[in-house]
């Protein structure tokens, strides 16, 4: 089963949307302010400064998510998810709170953390 989350964004007011299933016509597709909204393409490879890739500790049957990110009202982790087999599980944070959270272990699962200013990061659960 495919763990890939497709995230678009409005390049103009920022909106993001999660895509259950994305159009294939040609000159279609979503569209905020005009605009048909990019695909955000998820990074595996942190070459920022600030850490965005997420790394993971398993214990028993939980895997604990953790990434070594600045929770600042400008620059933070919005949300980090687990998604495996069709299903996402999402946790939502807010400045000023801990960029950790935790989910039930599945191995093979991909793990996404989303900033508010570098996008989307993933790394994948062995």
């Amino acid at each position: 089963m495919n763990n890939e989350l497709i995230i678009k964004k409005c390049n103009s007011c920022g909106a993001i949307v999660r895509v259950v299933k994305d159009c294939n016509c040609s000159n279609c597709g979503i569209v905020c302010c005009n605009e048909p909204m990019k695909v955000v393409t998820s990074n595996s490879v942190d070459a920022a400064v600030e850490k965005h890739v997420p790394t993971y500790e398993v214990k028993e049957d939980r895997i604990y998510v953790t990434v070594n990110h600045v929770m600042e009202e400008e620059h933070y982790i919005e949300w980090i998810s687990i998604v495996s087999e069709g299903r996402e599980c999402v946790t939502y944070l807010k400045p000023g709170m801990e960029a950790k959270t935790h989910f039930k272990y599945t191995p093979g699962a991909t793990i996404y953390a989303y900033c508010n200013k570098h996008e989307l990061w993933k790394t994948e659960v062995k």
